[in-house]
């Protein structure tokens, strides 16, 4: 297709968990390919983290090459995890804005932070190197001014691919 075409990405569910004590901090959680936020927003409230806002989103449902095209829960395409492969950019810069604009809206005194689990761990990496970058991989400004990323089994897409100059 055309480079000017762009996919229509439809975000699932969001479950938020508010916090129980004084609100200081919000994560946005990302779950692992063919879950959902609302298994992990249980988890979550259950957790010793009174002072802590969780948003769980659920990934758009798309085909996933990694299962031979068949639709599950992904927050980018997939064909091989690794961070050896090319990946699905277009997705990546979708998910990570949905990530974004979910944060937009928390009051300026708010610690912001994203962590996830294996993809949605390599979706919260991709964010605070868009974050670190200063704009997503299609050049468009990262608006999000993070503290903290939490990445449990995960891996940077593209790392082996030079897509990141980071300024060290």
């Amino acid at each position: 297709g055309s480079g000017s075409s762009r996919r229509a990405f439809e975000f699932g569910r969001t479950h938020v968990v508010r916090p129980k004590g004084k609100h200081q901090a919000t994560i946005v959680w990302l779950h692992g390919l063919g879950d959902n936020g609302s298994s992990w927003s249980q988890l979550l409230e259950s957790l010793p983290l009174p002072n802590i806002k969780w948003i769980c989103p659920t990934a758009p449902t798309r085909p996933v090459a990694i299962f031979g095209g068949f639709p599950c829960t992904a927050w980018f395409d997939v064909g091989e995890i690794s961070e050896d492969v090319p990946s699905d950019l277009e997705g990546l810069d979708a998910s990570a804005a949905h990530v974004a604009n979910l944060l937009s809206t928390e009051p300026p005194n708010i610690k912001l932070g994203i962590g996830g689990f294996s993809m949605g761990a390599a979706t919260a990496l991709y964010s605070a190197t868009c974050h670190v970058l200063g704009h997503y991989r299609n050049g468009n400004i990262y608006p999000i001014n993070l503290s903290a990323v939490v990445s449990l089994s995960g891996w940077l897409p593209c790392a082996r691919f030079g897509f990141y100059h980071l300024p060290y």
